[in-house]
C-alpha cells in the first residue's frame, strides 16, 4: 500500500541500530559481581527499567533491584559498573551509519530511546553519534517514556513534523510498534533471531542484519509519494 508523503524517520536505539557483542544477562552478571552485588536477573532488570524510564541515571533501577534482593550495596556502584560494561560491548549494526547519512539527505532523522539520560547519552557518545540525528531524545529527559504518546509527541515537535508525516523504526512490540501507532505514526518493526515476533500492526518488517540495505527500499515501497495526474 502506498501511503502519503513522509518527511521524518525516527529510530529506536537498542536492538534497532545497535546490539551488544555479549549477552545482556552476562553483562549484568559481570557488573553486579564487580560491584559486590548478588546475582541480578535480566528479567527483573527489565521490569525495574520499565518503572524508571524518566530518570537521570540507572541508580533508581538498581536501587529497586538491590532492595528486592536485600543487598547492602550502593546502587551507584552497580550502575557505574553496568554503564561501563555496556559501553564496551556496544556495536552498531552493519552499515547503519551510512544509512543515517543517506536518509538525512531526504528526511529529517530522529532518535527516541527509552532509558535514563546518562546511560543513553553515554551510548551515543561511545558510538560517536552525538550529531548523527537531526534530533535525539532520551525518555529520561521527558515526562513520559515509550509507549506513552507524549514521548512520540516530543520527538515530533523537535523534528517539526506531524504524526502522519513520520515513520518510527524499532524492535519492541509494545514500546515501539504499539506506542508509535497509538501516537499516529506508522511503524516499521526491526526483527531479529531471538527477538520479539513480527507484529501485524507494523506496516513492514525488516531483518536487523540487513537493515541498512533494505530500509530505503521498504520506505520507498510503502511511503512513496503518489504521482499527480
Amino acid at each position: 500500500m502506498v501511503r502519503g508523503r513522509v518527511r521524518a524517520i525516527v529510530f529506536d536505539l537498542d536492538y534497532t541500530l545497535t546490539v551488544p557483542n555479549r549477552d545482556r544477562g552476562a553483562i549484568l552478571a559481570d557488573a553486579a559481581e564487580s560491584a559486590g552485588a548478588p546475582p541480578l536477573s535480566r528479567e527483573d532488570y527489565l521490569e525495574a527499567h520499565r518503572r524508571n524510564l524518566t530518570r537521570e541515571t540507572r541508580e533508581p533501577i538498581f536501587a529497586d533491584l538491590l532492595e528486592e534482593a536485600g543487598a547492602d550495596v550502593e546502587p551507584a556502584a552497580v550502575a557505574n559498573a553496568y554503564r561501563e560494561t555496556i559501553a564496551d560491548s556496544l556495536r552498531p549494526l552493519p552499515g547503519v551509519e551510512r544509512l543515517l547519512e543517506r536518509l538525512r539527505r531526504e528526511y529529517r532523522v530522529g532518535l527516541l530511546t527509552n532509558g535514563p539520560v546518562r546511560a543513553q547519552r553515554d551510548k551515543l557518545e561511545t558510538l560517536g553519534w552525538e550529531n548523527a540525528f537531526d534530533a535525539a531524545l532520551v525518555t529520561g529527559e521527558l515526562e513520559a517514556g515509550k509507549p506513552d504518546p507524549r514521548a512520540f509527541e516530543a520527538i515530533l515537535r523537535e523534528l517539526c513534523v506531524d504524526p502522519d508525516e513520520a515513520v518510527y523504526v524499532g524492535d519492541e512490540v509494545e514500546a515501539d510498534v504499539v506506542g508509535a501507532t497509538n501516537a499516529g505514526l506508522d511503524a516499521i518493526q526491526v526483527v531479529r533471531e531471538g527477538g520479539p515476533e513480527p507484529d501485524e500492526r507494523a506496516v513492514a518488517h525488516v531483518d536487523g542484519s540487513v537493515l541498512a540495505e533494505e530500509l530505503p527500499a521498504v520506505l520507498d515501497s510503502n511511503f512513496a509519494e503518489a504521482d499527480d495526474f
